[in-house]
């Protein structure tokens, strides 16, 4: 008589897929979690000495690069995998790709792993936007965004939320670029002007 393995509650290590992470942004609202991540991440920036701070570790090739960007603030371990290989448009595939795990520096147990492709997006918007809200000039309602590739959605999504940022400028080399940023940024409650040079941007 054979009995079916089943694993320990101890063993389940919670998981977010790609497809969860969609879900919980529709649920919450992309601007509402770009605006909670930038919270987290001022935290952070004021606890900055209380971080190892690891150099990333990367594994370069003659296609791209792929790293791990490890750190511990002695409760939390955590590290994200996430490379770089800008051959993979013409391939049909993504520049970049992320997960990441976090576990308990006390059991060693691990207690999340989680796609971090969106997220890494999110995160980078969330910071640049956390900046600008410190250094742009005060009452700035317009933005340049130069360069129109799929992290300026989130850039100047950011900035609106962040920033109160009410109109952007876009531009970029490849007009396909810059039609399609402007065409998915309809419905925000942007103005968006495409500019055929970078000088009428800024």
């Amino acid at each position: 008589m054979t009995t079916a393995l089943q694993p320990s509650d101890k063993a389940l290590v919670p998981f977010v897929s790609v497809d969860h992470m969609m879900k919980l942004i529709h649920h919450i609202g992309l601007e509402q979690m770009i605006t909670g991540i930038a919270k987290e991440i001022e935290k952070d920036f004021k606890r900055w000495e209380s971080f190892d701070k690891t150099p990333r570790v990367p594994a370069h090739s003659p296609h791209g690069v792929i790293e791990l960007m490890p750190t511990s603030d002695g409760e939390a371990y955590g590290f994200k995998y996430v490379n770089g290989h800008p051959k993979n448009t013409s391939e049909g595939l993504q520049t970049v790709t992320a997960f990441g795990l976090l576990a308990d520096v006390y059991t060693g147990y691990p207690t999340l792993l989680t796609e971090m492709t969106i997220l890494t997006a999110l995160r980078t918007a969330a910071t640049s936007a956390l900046v600008g809200k410190y250094l742009a000039p005060k009452g700035a309602r317009c933005m340049a965004m130069i360069g129109n590739g799929a992290q300026s959605e989130f850039q100047c999504l950011a900035f609106k939320a962040l920033c109160g940022i009410d109109t952007v400028r876009l531009f970029d080399t490849d007009a396909a670029a810059t039609a399609k940023c402007a065409a998915n940024l309809q419905g925000y409650g942007l103005t968006v002007v495409s500019c055929t040079t970078a000088e009428d941007a800024i």
